[in-house]
């Protein structure tokens, strides 16, 4: 693995510094982290033994991979500064930031082999799920790089266009949130009925986990696992054709859609 500098030090950085310590195919010495705040480089050093600095350059000086792991808002103020040497040394860039396509990650930083990923908050516990795309200067050695890196925070899924993680995000991105919100209904629901709230949460919370392990861990998709628990005429077939005759489907459907035209929106306005 090669020298490996992060832009900014926050929670999803953290993340993959932290699994890429634990697999142990990375040591503290080839990582060096740059982020503002005196106190997260304090804590940087102190939870994982990395180099942890004020300044950008000197975090990039030695670095053969880059991540950028800013806000999309801030990539390009970001970048500028750093143009120059990048455009000199050519290391592989790696952005995790939604919404800023690689023409403009490439225009902004002079760098010709770029990765773009679309990771998801589970990646925080080691259960993430994230959508990379590549362009035609990264090479085999690169992506597989990028590809163990990003491996370090959960599973990775590599897509053909740079457009799919439009998709992507509103589907793995976005979607831990979808789930939320269903947990977050079935516990006021559940409470409104008679539990109390410590009860409806903690079953709500062990079935979310349980269904996403059998899911899994299963040699069936979902449908059939849905099929499999519904009874004729019992009370999941009563609860599951409530939520059907509600055009679950449809609304999944356009909120998905919205997420992704937002997701296009964010890379027309940023770029």
């Amino acid at each position: 693995m090669s020298q490996i500098a992060f832009i900014g030090g926050g929670n999803m950085a953290t993340a993959i510094i932290g699994g890429l310590l634990r697999q142990g195919n990375v040591s503290a010495q080839m990582i060096t982290v740059s982020d503002p705040g005196e106190q997260q480089r304090q804590t940087l050093t102190e939870q994982f033994g990395i180099s942890a600095v004020a300044d950008n350059l000197d975090a990039i000086a030695n670095a053969d991979v880059v991540i950028m792991a800013v806000k999309p808002q801030m990539m390009k103020t970001v970048l500028a500064p750093l143009a120059a040497t990048l455009k000199a040394r050519q290391p592989l860039l790696v952005s995790i930031a939604a919404g800023i396509s690689i023409a403009n990650l490439a225009a902004w930083s002079g760098c010709n082999a770029i990765v773009r990923c679309m990771p998801n908050t589970p990646a925080l516990v080691g259960a993430g799920a994230t959508g990379l795309f590549a362009n035609d200067a990264v090479t085999i050695e690169q992506r597989n790089e990028a590809d163990q890196l990003l491996q370090a925070t959960g599973v990775t899924v590599w897509v053909k266009e740079e457009s799919e993680l439009d998709i992507v995000t509103a589907l793995s991105g976005s979607g831990p949130a979808y789930y939320f919100l269903l947990m977050e209904a079935m516990v006021e629901a559940a409470t409104n009925m008679g539990l109390s709230e410590t009860t409806a949460r903690a079953l709500t919370l062990q079935t979310a986990f349980g269904a996403g392990k059998m899911a899994l861990e299963s040699d069936v998709g979902p449908a059939e696992l849905r099929r499999r628990v519904t009874s004729p005429n019992g009370t999941t077939e009563r609860a599951i054709v409530t939520f059907e005759s509600a055009d679950l489907r449809d609304l999944v459907a356009a909120a998905m859609d919205a997420a992704c035209k937002r997701a296009e929106e964010m890379n027309r306005e940023l770029g």
